[in-house]
């Protein structure tokens, strides 16, 4: 070596020598394996491997993709890649062997080549070429053909067809759905709705485009998009009215990143409303909370099947705007409105399922939020609990149906034994309500010690349903009380929720006091045929967090406190209640829902203290 490197004088001379003589060697063994090499030899050898490993690295970034998706519980495997200009999606059963899998590939190559009119001999050729250079390999081997396909298909593989090359990808990171909200308004944030399999969100990345003049986008203008964020929540700006939005997001696992989607907004960014009734609010919650503070909302958003009925539009809501009533457009105001108070606990009432999975979810989980649900039997809502990830972990959920634990625990046999003696009509209503008790454990990840047990409910509407609702609360009050002081030691207790009842009914007095009497007007609420009435106690201490503001529910026909916070202040303390909107506020287009409302009842917000 040391003879060979002193014939040669120029460093030119010794590039040649090493690229096309000693480089198919040192790739193998590398530049440990040359110490008698001289220091500028060993240099240069240092150089061409770097330049080969870049050379490769390209290659593989100018090869096509074969996506190969292969999870064990299933029986087939999936196989796309584009073969003459066409996306093919073969599905195979995951114990065939390769050599069947590579005769179909062949086949789909000698049709596509054969397409032009050409004389047999030629085809003939042609086909046997094609055959020929078909085949998979792994580090420059070929895979036998009688390998298992899920053994065959290994990441890092390359499919040759013909003169194609094919890097395969197995079981990359890949979007499952991803999608923009309809409504887009300037000064809201837009999150996209993303489901992925083989990646986390947090790999995955997002980057945003407006058009740099109205339509020009839409019209296929060259140079016509202007990047504008690089996060998972993008919040377009007034000067962004009228334009339209484009996404394109990979999806990621680690430093492993999937086939980019690109969305196009449904139509161009909207102007806002202006000032929101929660702007004011948002003021005092500007900041998450530290140290032992939880923040909680309680909030009634008002399902879209309830406010796109004709009695709504008509009746409750005449004084609504419609299009401040349509789902898409509320759930701008609402994302933005919860978003913007930094809660570390959430419960929402009157959640659609879709709005929950579509909306809620991706919005409130890019802002640190993991979200629960429990939907009511024969509707399409429910509850929803949402609680801070960087501050609490799921323990256990102790979900229940009211009328189902009313005839199904022995924890309420005396109480099912009451109403059926009292009134049977009672009992018959109690049964057909479709109420549910959404109860959640968790615990603080900062100090595993610290429980809680967060309750949620929406209790029985009707005006003259009193009784019936003095029936559900005797059943939450116990069921929680199960949980919270015999399941586990004495947790904490944050029962929340639209209750349906003002401060002065029988409930307010039954779950703050922790007794009921007999005597009470609230049993004979219905009439006498209805009238159920027993004593009734419970041992948790309660207390409304929020007090006893005058109203929560503001329609053009009615206003009236029914939601509250009770939380027990035996473990709890109210470090902070968050004002809620000024009546000139609230009135200031008439009342709730409207354009700068996106509910009929006002949030509940309270700091709370662990003693």
């Amino acid at each position: 070596m040391r003879y060979f490197f002193k014939q040669y004088e120029t460093v030119t001379l010794m590039r040649l020598y090493l690229a096309n003589v000693l480089f198919p060697i040192a790739r193998c063994l590398g530049t440990s394996m040359f110490p008698s090499l001289p220091l500028t030899a060993r240099r240069l050898l240092s150089d061409v491997l770097k330049l080969s490993a870049r050379t490769v690295s390209q290659r593989n970034r100018q090869m096509e993709r074969a996506i190969v998706r292969c999870v064990p519980s299933e029986p087939k495997l999936t196989i796309s890649f584009t073969l003459d200009g066409s996306q093919r999606h073969m599905q195979r059963d995951q114990t065939e062997q390769l050599g069947r899998v590579l005769a179909r590939i062949a086949t789909n190559a000698t049709k596509g080549n054969s397409k032009a009119k050409k004389s047999q001999k030629n085809r003939c050729e042609q086909t046997a070429a094609t055959e020929t250079v078909i085949g998979l390999y792994y580090k420059d081997e070929a895979v036998a053909e009688d390998v298992f396909n899920s053994d065959a298909w290994l990441d890092g593989s390359v499919l040759r067809v013909g003169e194609r090359r094919y890097r395969v990808e197995r079981n990359p990171p890949t979007f499952i759905t991803v999608e923009l909200p309809a409504s887009l308004l300037a000064g809201f944030p837009v999150c996209p709705k993303v489901e992925l399999e083989f990646g986390e969100l947090e790999h995955c990345a997002f980057q945003w485009f407006k058009e740099v003049r109205p339509n020009a986008g839409v019209e296929g203008q060259e140079d016509c998009w202007v990047e504008a964020g690089n996060e998972r929540v993008f919040i377009p700006r007034n000067s962004d009215i009228g334009l339209n939005i484009k996404l394109k997001c990979t999806p990621g696992s680690g430093d492993r990143y999937g086939v980019s989607r690109e969305l196009l907004s449904a139509g161009p960014v909207q102007a806002g409303p202006g000032v929101c009734t929660f702007d004011q609010r948002h003021i005092y919650t500007s900041r998450l909370t530290g140290g032992g503070t939880v923040r909680t909302v309680s909030y009634n958003i008002l399902a879209d099947i309830y406010a796109q009925t004709e009695l709504s539009k008509n009746v409750l809501y005449p004084y609504c705007a419609p299009y401040a009533l349509d789902i898409d457009y509320r759930q701008s105001l609402i994302k933005k409105e919860l978003s913007g108070y930094n809660a570390d606990i959430i419960c929402l009432q009157e959640v659609d399922k879709s709005v929950f999975a579509d909306s809620l979810v991706p919005a409130l989980d890019a802002y640190g939020m993991e979200g629960l649900f429990k939907v009511k039997d024969k509707q399409h809502e429910g509850l929803a609990t949402f609680y801070r990830r960087s501050r609490f972990k799921l323990l256990a959920q102790h979900d229940v149906k009211l009328s189902d634990s009313l005839v199904s625990d022995p924890l309420h046999r005396d109480l099912l034994s009451k109403i059926t003696d009292g009134s049977p009509a009672a009992k018959e209503k109690a049964l057909q309500r479709s109420t549910s008790l959404q109860v959640t454990v968790l615990h603080d990840v900062n100090d595993p010690s610290r429980l809680i047990c967060v309750a949620n409910t929406h209790l029985y509407w009707h005006p003259k349903g009193g009784n019936i609702r003095l029936v559900q609360a005797a059943i939450s009050l116990r069921h929680i009380q199960q949980v919270a002081m015999e399941l586990y030691e004495h947790i904490p207790v944050i029962f929340a929720g639209d209750f349906n009842s003002i401060p002065s009914s029988g409930l307010y007095e039954f779950v703050t006091k922790g007794e009921i009497a007999e005597s009470h007007e609230d049993w004979l609420s219905n009439g006498p045929e209805e009238q159920c009435s027993m004593s009734l106690s419970h041992a948790l201490k309660l207390r409304s967090a929020c007090g006893e503001p005058a109203y929560t529910n503001y329609v053009a026909g009615y206003r009236g406190c029914l939601d509250y916070i009770f939380v027990d202040c035996s473990a709890l303390s109210v470090e902070q209640v968050i004002p809620l909107p000024s009546h000139e506020e609230v009135t200031a287009h008439q009342a709730l829902p409207s354009v700068s409302h996106p509910s009929d009842h006002i949030a509940l917000i309270c700091d709370l203290q662990w003693k």
